[in-house]
């Protein structure tokens, strides 16, 4: 998204296959912005504190950027995930993973899925393929995201709570 909010509001809703959805996002005024392709997420943690409380250190690789993000803990919602988010991109990725190891970080969770990236005024939605199934995931203002839901036909009942770290747990893969 253009101007990215230090507060992340999103929803990640379960779907049986993303190649129906491409349609649907045109549709609703969506254009890809990056076309599928592998993303690739690290987390890291020192001594399990930031899991305590609650937030998360992130690297990502995706679409020729390398990106660090950190999460803090969720604000209770009953369908949307809302934390604070602060992402900045970097050119060096070596040397701030030797910055991270530095100062006590080690990488805790290596997680692999493709990626395509859908953009519109107030929303940005992300089809995703991971290794236990596919998902939609609309990042943005929450009317807009409850307003994409139901342009897309999909019920709440479709709402993925659990973040992608604790999915690829769950599915033995982290």
């Amino acid at each position: 998204m253009k101007h990215k909010s230090a507060i992340e509001t999103e929803l990640k809703l379960r779907i049986p296959a993303t190649g129906p959805y491409r349609p649907l996002l045109e549709a609703l005024g969506f254009h890809e912005v990056h076309p599928a392709q592998v993303e690739v997420s690290v987390l890291w943690d020192r001594s399990g504190e930031l899991r305590a409380a609650g937030s998360a250190l992130r690297t990502r690789s995706y679409a020729g950027q390398f990106r660090l993000t950190w999460k803090g803990p969720k604000v209770p919602d009953p369908l949307l995930k809302i934390r604070p988010e602060h992402e900045c991109g970097l050119e060096n990725p070596e040397a701030l993973e030797a910055i991270l190891r530095a100062l006590g970080f080690a990488p805790i969770q290596r997680m692999e899925k493709v990626r395509a990236v859908w953009e519109r005024a107030e929303l940005e939605a992300c089809l995703d393929e991971t290794p236990f199934g596919c998902y939609l995931e609309l990042e943005g203002d929450p009317q807009a995201i409850r307003a994409a839901m139901e342009g897309l036909g999909l019920a709440p009942d479709r709402a993925e709570t659990r973040s992608y770290p604790e999915l690829f747990a769950a599915n033995g893969l982290g």
